[in-house]
């Protein structure tokens, strides 16, 4: 499918989906769409992910089948702002993919347009309406199971887990992504976005969720919010134990002390955070952190190395920068 993608005033730091798309997606991207970075290139802000125009409107976008709003932000609201890009998109007939907790379908305007021009919404958001409590049989999955957590929210939870699919997958075994999160879900095309789910229903749609890919040595559950968040604790417990994970993997970004948006509280040591995932998932899977990833953007080279290793100190297991260093053979060994 051939995409823009919309990240006004965001682009790259504050537009998670757009750069997730970017990087692991199976789309073409042709335009990324940023007022404030408009005749720049991706790479020219962010390596290694696939390359795109970026422009300042719909107006400036080649022939695409889809738009994507590539923002996920705090709250999940749709910026007016963005409307007339939008709108452009369904006029000239293409589909508009969200991730927003506003469901675009639900918009009178923007329902009417789709419907006028044989355009279409697609809220990744809205869950399944046949979802149920837990049944607790996730851990009688045939795969090993890994599952990413964090210290705080945009850690590298769903990039961490890609990478391990994909050393995983180098070294000959068959991984797939379980995806709970917006962007994981336009990324795979399926999936199921947890903060959405009503909480009763949470940790069933995960344990649905982790026992959909067939036949995989390895599945790797993206995690999603904090254990100790003070507002999106909720889904990550509901991950933590409707996956009920052989092994997890804890994501932290260096440098980062306090909860971001939330700077009043500050984060537990990474020792402390490590245990407390485990004790949280002693009664369920009795599952241990068994590597760490770590996101040391703005550190040089060296730098990032002696961050690593202190990181991995620090948790008592084996750690990486997987943007910077991928997925070592001792940190796929350890969640293996």
């Amino acid at each position: 499918m051939q995409v823009a993608v919309l990240a006004h005033d965001s682009f790259p730091a504050r537009a998670k989906t757009a750069v997730g798309l970017l990087r692991y997606g199976d789309h073409e991207v042709r335009a990324v769409l940023d007022r404030a970075g408009a005749g720049t290139r991706v790479t020219d802000h962010v390596p290694d992910v696939q390359d795109a125009p970026i422009v300042a409107s719909m107006a400036d976008v080649p022939e695409v089948d889809a738009l994507v709003i590539g923002i996920a932000p705090i709250g999940g609201e749709f910026d007016e702002s963005w409307r007339p890009d939008v709108r452009a998109a369904l006029e000239r007939g293409c589909q508009v993919l969200s991730g927003l907790h506003y469901f675009l379908a639900d918009d009178e305007e923007l329902a009417s347009l789709a419907t006028e021009h044989d355009g279409g919404l697609v809220d990744v958001r809205r869950p399944p309406e046949d979802l149920s409590v837990a049944d607790g049989t996730a851990a009688e999955v045939d795969a090993t199971v890994v599952t990413t957590v964090g210290t705080d929210c945009s850690t590298g939870k769903m990039t961490t887990a890609y990478e391990l699919r994909d050393a995983a997958r180098e070294r000959g075994l068959d991984a797939a992504v379980v995806p709970t999160g917006q962007t994981g879900v336009v990324i795979e095309g399926w999936g199921i976005v947890i903060d959405r789910v009503v909480a009763d229903y949470a940790a069933g749609a995960v344990e649905r969720l982790v026992e959909t890919p067939v036949g995989m040595d390895l599945v790797v559950v993206e995690g999603q919010g904090a254990l100790a968040h003070p507002a999106y604790s909720g889904v990550t417990t509901s991950i933590l134990h409707g996956s009920a994970p052989d092994a997890l993997v804890m994501c932290h970004e260096t440098g980062r002390e306090a909860v971001h948006g939330y700077e009043s509280f500050e984060l537990p040591s990474p020792a402390d955070y490590a245990d407390l995932y485990e004790r949280m998932a002693a009664p369920v899977s009795g599952a241990s952190v068994a590597a760490g990833a770590l996101n040391t953007r703005g550190l040089d080279d060296d730098a990032a190395a002696d961050a690593v290793a202190a990181y991995g100190d620090a948790i008592g297991a084996p750690a990486t920068d997987p943007v910077r260093d991928g997925v070592p053979d001792d940190v796929l060994d350890a969640v293996l």
